[in-house]
């Protein structure tokens, strides 16, 4: 059979818009090194036009410079064609690569859509907001029973407030009449006998009569012992 129609071909694939760059890119690299050689050789005939004297060898030196400056020319033409099919492969390369991308993101949208569609469909608004009034209504039952949790037994409901305060200014009243010495409050602070002899301004006994009567005991109460207690008399220990 194969004698008769003979074997199918394998096709080679087409080239890809890299492999074609590539290409192209490769013989503008060609033709831009046959450009820099003419370009050379164009110097030096420059230079020995500058060192001979007009004659034939100048016309014959000038005629060779014309022919390299020709094919420098024709190479030029085939190196800008070359970059312009660079150029226009390029901008396909980059079309081409913005539409894979595109599709890429229009695969992907389109997965999330579906996931997204299939998580809307077990969660629900209204079981949203009941599941908030719940927990409001959850809140303020928990603020009343810590409010009821938080009275006092013995605080009776008729005080009145300005009985209160008045004892709160007479409380600070007090508190401020403290000493300054040991910062005791005054109803803390011991009594203070007033001394009758002050008060009924007697004159001083004569010399070498003692006092008697409740003279000496004020004197004895006022004396005091070694651990700064008030003294007993003596007459009430020999008693």
């Amino acid at each position: 059979m194969k004698r008769i129609f003979g074997a199918k071909n394998n096709k080679e694939p087409p080239p890809s818009i890299q492999d074609a760059s590539d290409r192209i890119n490769k013989r503008g690299e060609s033709v831009e090194d046959k450009v820099k050689r003419l370009d050379a050789e164009l110097c030096k005939y420059k230079d020995q036009i500058k060192r001979t004297r007009p004659g034939p060898a100048q016309e014959a030196i000038k005629a060779r410079a014309m022919r390299v400056l020709k094919q420098k020319k024709m190479y030029e033409g085939q190196r800008d064609m070359l970059y312009n099919q660079t150029f226009n492969l390029d901008q396909v390369s980059f079309a081409a690569e913005g539409l894979k991308d595109a599709q890429q993101t229009m695969t992907a949208l389109k997965s999330a859509n579906k996931e997204l569609k299939g998580m809307m469909k077990t969660v629900k608004i209204q079981d949203i907001d009941n599941l908030q009034d719940e927990m409001m209504d959850l809140m303020d039952v928990s603020s009343e029973i810590q409010d009821s949790l938080g009275r006092s037994y013995n605080v009776p409901d008729d005080i009145d407030e300005d009985d209160l305060m008045g004892e709160l200014d007479a409380l600070e009243a007090d508190m401020g009449n403290e000493t300054e010495a040991d910062g005791v409050p005054s109803y803390l602070q011991p009594d203070k006998e007033p001394d009758l002899d002050e008060e009924l301004d007697l004159p001083p006994p004569p010399p070498g009569r003692t006092t008697t009567g409740a003279q000496p005991e004020r004197a004895a109460q006022k004396a005091e012992d070694e651990w700064g207690l008030p003294a007993v008399p003596r007459a009430s220990l020999r008693g």
